[in-house]
């Protein structure tokens, strides 16, 4: 998948001292980031950390209890609500499950921020959607009616959705979820590829060893603070990881790739590894 050429100047999105709740219960206190231009940035943490509210929030769909917003120079609540759309698009996790639509006409809703209330399909809107689907993959079954695809299948239109947005600022949370090993790694290097191109990115990822593969900043969420916040050698650390996620987690950097890879060590792994030192032990004597 390659990405298309960067339409014009993007703007950094920032989140300053952001408090996030749910009714009475707050679950993010006084996260600050930015995502900037050219450079994707990758929000980890245990289940229920609240990094994906809190990518919610910077996409206007989870109200901010405190803190602040901008895009640039400018709030983002200022922003009407078309304007915010032509400038950032975002990939949830929960999507309404479209029916009777072929994967074409779902597509086509992420350039709705685009056209004038009355107005029909232009040239720009059908080259988007065209790139869209070409970058997901999905030109050959854009006839296909979505409601015969797998769950993988729908988590490459609703991503191709995004796409045919067309803004400098794309959050996406949990993008490979769903998909399989070979759509995993191209979804990745989509990611890799947009930013280049330059995008500000901002991604939910659960594989940390994709979060050290793909992102130049990593932001590790513990219980709706940030533990830390860095490039992927600074933030993937052994202590770091360790103590978030509760069990060990050993972490060495990759000689071929210079990536961090990550290795859990569960109580299985931790039992065969003291029962082959023993062995080498035993073999020494």
């Amino acid at each position: 998948m390659n990405a298309p050429e960067s339409h014009g100047p993007v703007s950094a999105l920032r989140g300053d001292n952001l408090a996030l709740g749910y009714r009475k219960d707050r679950v993010v206190h006084d996260v600050s980031l930015q995502l900037r231009p050219g450079a994707v940035t990758a929000l980890i943490g245990p289940n229920g950390s609240g990094k994906s509210t809190v990518l919610r929030s910077l996409a206007r769909l989870h109200p901010i209890d405190a803190g602040t917003v901008h895009i640039g120079d400018s709030e983002a609540r200022a922003l009407n609500a078309k304007d915010f759309a032509r400038t950032v698009a975002m990939l949830s996790q929960s999507r309404p499950h479209p029916s009777g639509l072929e994967i074409r006409d779902v597509v086509a809703f992420g350039r709705h921020p685009h056209r004038g209330r009355f107005s029909g399909m232009s040239d720009a809107d059908r080259t988007a959607i065209d790139n869209a689907l070409t970058l997901t993959g999905l030109t050959e079954m854009a006839h296909r009616a979505v409601d015969e695809l797998s769950g993988g299948e729908l988590q490459r239109v609703w991503l191709a959705t995004c796409l045919a947005q067309d803004t400098g600022i794309l959050l996406l949370d949990e993008p490979t979820n769903h998909l399989d090993l070979r759509y995993q790694i191209e979804t990745l290097e989509l990611v890799r590829d947009l930013a280049d191109r330059g995008t500000a990115l901002g991604v939910v990822l659960h594989d940390l060893d994709h979060a050290a593969s793909v992102a130049d900043e990593v932001v590790l969420v513990h219980r709706g603070r940030v533990r830390a916040a860095g490039t992927p050698e600074h933030v993937l650390t052994s202590e770091n990881l360790s103590e978030v996620y509760g069990l060990r987690i050993d972490t060495v950097v990759d000689a071929e790739t210079d990536h961090v890879r990550v290795y859990p060590r569960g109580r299985h792994q931790e039992r065969r590894s003291r029962a082959s030192h023993a062995l080498v032990a035993a073999s020494t004597i």
